[in-house]
């Protein structure tokens, strides 16, 4: 009796574990599907003239004249194929999933959906500090929703693969913790056109500054 119990039992610990295998890579299915058509539609936001308007004499003018829509579709572009590649490097290391690791991953796609509205919108619009801002906060919030579902990943290795040290672990959580920082960094810049466009390359210089800052943790 005890000997079936306990055969039972694994069983279905077995099964529960299967399912947390095959909702992983359901995962990842969603992530990419999401994160392709979220690049096909930036990419469909980049302005371009009436037929009747293009050729050389009108073509310079143009692109002037919708540079700033120009600089939030680049920008929208590269900071999403950033967290699409980093998207597939956090779920490739995990073994498993749970019910909040993919409530947070969704949240983190649902919050990628209200970027790409935000750079609909800074196109639409105006340029202006606001519009700026907006683009910061909303890459800033899927950053943060993801930094968040992969500290809770990691934490006691719950959901890590075997294959993945402790030491890649905090190095990934360093690169994807420095994303949201310079998102919210670029907010200090939004008065200032051409400043809060070269405020976004700090991305560098905000890995090498959350990485310092966990060493010095460690070594206190």
């Amino acid at each position: 009796m005890l000997t079936d119990e306990g055969h039972r039992v694994a069983g279905d610990g077995d099964s529960k574990e299967k399912k947390s295998i095959l909702q992983l890579s359901r995962l990842e299915t969603l992530s990419d599907v999401v994160y392709a058509l979220v690049l096909w539609r930036l990419f469909t936001l980049f302005p371009s003239p009436a037929q009747e308007d293009w050729g050389r004499e009108t073509i310079g003018g143009f692109f002037m004249d919708e540079l700033p829509a120009f600089v939030a579709v680049a920008i929208g572009l590269a900071f999403t194929i950033i967290y699409w590649l980093q998207s597939n490097a956090l779920l490739g290391d995990l073994e498993r999933t749970d019910g909040r690791h993919t409530v947070l991953s969704v949240v983190q796609i649902f919050l990628l959906l209200v970027f790409l509205k935000v750079v609909g919108l800074s196109v639409a619009l105006e340029p202006s500090a606001g519009v700026r801002a907006m683009e910061g906060l909303a890459a800033a919030s899927v950053g943060i929703a993801g930094a968040w579902a992969w500290s809770y990943a990691i934490k006691d290795r719950r959901l890590l693969s075997p294959d993945v040290s402790d030491a890649d672990a905090l190095a990934m959580r360093d690169r994807i913790t420095a994303e949201p920082l310079t998102a919210l960094f670029t907010l200090l810049f939004a008065f200032f056109p051409i400043l809060w466009e070269l405020s976004w390359f700090s991305y560098p210089i905000m890995i090498r500054l959350v990485r310092r800052r966990r060493v010095r943790e460690a070594t206190a």
